[in-house]
């Protein structure tokens, strides 16, 4: 009776069934998430007519270059993509520099304002001027179609701040400033030689955080971008798509079957104009991918 009373508690052991149970919810998350950006994946290489029939679903069907052929001849996308790798890196660079020069100063208990600053801080968080009042404000400093458009009036973000402030009072202990002044070191020194250095992993993640708005960012082209030479690429696969429907609605002249073609290839180009602009993206999460847990969680601890 011992040995069957011991074997079911081993087989009812909470934290074994809490683990099986936690492992299915993965699964089962892993599955929602992973399985649309396959079908994007398998459906941009796919045979536009089996895309359009609802044929694909875990696997390619007649496997064909065509979508990626017709996004590549739109010349202009190269010029995106210029724009948009000068945004990510000119923006996230700004960004950086401005998240360490307000993290910093807000995380030392010598800093007399810091309260006072940082309930400022708080309060651009809940209340802004919105729309019309920031495009004046852009407008009057004369930075309506130019490249500082996209990356001055995002170029901080104050929950960014607060992360980071959070991450330099829980991880960089007050004896090192102590140590550091000893030996001569003055406040730039002690930020670039001792606090920076050990702050990799949330400098890594809010990096990342930073890098990948710019890059996804089309909005701000919309209000304050007008030459075509200035366009992100976001902006630029969207005038793609929306140029193919043009084309298909104003044709008269292609045949039922050529009208037909060009409607699944239309759909089919949704599919790797995703890839084409998240690809570049994706490449960066597994090179700060060891920074990113151990940064959120640190740099989420109240402080």
């Amino acid at each position: 009776m011992n040995k069957i009373k011991r074997t079911g508690k081993r087989f009812l052991d909470p934290d074994k069934v809490f683990d099986l149970v936690n492992l299915l919810i993965m699964l089962v998350l892993l599955v929602i998430f992973v399985w649309p950006l396959w079908f994007v994946l398998i459906a941009s290489v796919s045979d536009p007519s089996q895309v359009w029939q609802g044929h694909v679903i875990l696997f390619p069907k007649g496997i064909t270059l065509d979508a990626y052929e017709e996004v590549i001849k739109y010349k202009t996308i190269w010029t995106g993509y210029r724009n948009t790798i000068i945004y990510t890196v000119l923006g996230t660079a700004i960004n950086m520099v401005l998240t360490v020069c307000g993290a910093y100063p807000l995380s030392r208990k010598d800093f007399v304002p810091r309260k006072f600053f940082m309930i400022i801080f708080m309060i651009t968080m809940y209340f802004s001027g919105g729309l019309i009042p920031t495009y004046l404000v852009v407008n009057r400093l004369h930075l309506i179609d130019t490249i500082w458009a996209m990356v001055i009036p995002n170029a901080v973000s104050v929950f960014n701040i607060i992360i980071t402030r959070t991450y330099f009072i829980n991880s960089i202990p007050d004896e090192l400033l102590e140590a550091a002044q000893l030996d001569g070191a003055n406040t730039a020194q002690y930020l670039f030689k001792v606090v920076l250095p050990l702050s990799k992993p949330i400098l890594a993640v809010i990096t990342l955080f930073y890098a990948v708005g710019h890059w996804n960012d089309f909005y701000s082209a919309l209000i304050y971008i007008n030459s075509q030479q200035l366009l992100p690429l976001q902006s630029i696969l969207r005038k793609l798509l929306l140029s193919t429907q043009m084309t298909l609605q104003i044709t008269s002249s292609m045949s039922p079957d050529e009208i037909m073609r060009k409607t699944q290839l239309a759909q089919t180009l949704k599919y790797s104009s995703i890839i084409v602009s998240t690809v570049p993206v994706l490449c960066l999460y597994p090179l700060v991918q060891k920074h990113f847990v151990k940064g959120i969680m640190i740099g989420s601890v109240k402080g």
